[in-house]
């Protein structure tokens, strides 16, 4: 019989991923064991391998689902018949917010890529590529209309990617700083990165973006 949306088995599938990630960020892939996660759980050891065979089987999942997670919120929040500086403030704004969202998951996909077969790998890189690339699209675009002034497309965009998702190592809710405030500080440090010149009404139009997007 097919399950249905809120079976016992998906509820059961779904705490195995959560409690996974929570367990992994703390002690790390091959620290955590089968027999741990099923006791975070509550089932017995063996009930876990009916949802995933294997123990990278479930990190495989757990990274895959990610990044298309991450790549269906830029495909969502991508604005349309924006300029370069529009596009490159939705994108800081929703990489930051989804990224502090999922911090054990960020933590989890950043640290075991090592972890994964060649050919699994392979596809996750693929997958970080292709949302990478969304960014080194806006920038090149920014730099050929005279916005932004790069020198090197490529290292400019891992240079932010690195900054953007470093936000999730030291930012805490509730502290100092409101995800708003830490997007709008991050957005003007992107700016400046990228040699950004804009107009004073293009400026405000980006920050306001930047708050609302926050």
């Amino acid at each position: 019989m097919a399950r249905t949306t809120g079976s016992d088995g998906e509820k059961t599938e779904a705490a195995i991923r959560e409690a996974a990630v929570s367990l992994m960020a703390r002690f790390g892939y091959e620290a955590m064991s089968m027999r741990q996660l099923a006791a975070e759980v509550g089932v017995q050891a063996a009930a876990l391998y009916r949802y995933f065979p294997t123990k990278e089987d479930l990190l495989f999942t757990l990274m895959r689902e990610h990044m298309e997670g991450l790549i269906q919120a830029w495909e969502s929040a991508k604005p349309v018949n924006a300029s370069p500086a529009q596009r490159l403030s939705a994108y800081v704004a929703n990489h930051i917010a989804f990224h502090i969202e999922r911090r054990n998951a960020t933590h989890v996909s950043n640290m075991e890529l090592r972890s994964l077969s060649p050919e699994r790998l392979t596809r996750i890189l693929r997958m970080r590529t292709a949302y990478e690339k969304e960014l080194r699209g806006i920038l090149r675009d920014g730099a050929e209309a005279d916005i932004f002034s790069i020198d090197d497309t490529g290292l400019t965009a891992m240079a932010l990617i690195q900054m953007m998702t470093g936000v999730i190592v030291w930012f805490r809710p509730g502290e100092r700083l409101s995800i708003a405030e830490v997007t709008t500080t991050y957005l003007a440090m992107t700016m400046r990165l990228v040699g950004a010149r804009m107009a004073t009404g293009e400026a405000r139009h980006v920050h306001e973006h930047a708050q609302l997007r926050a």
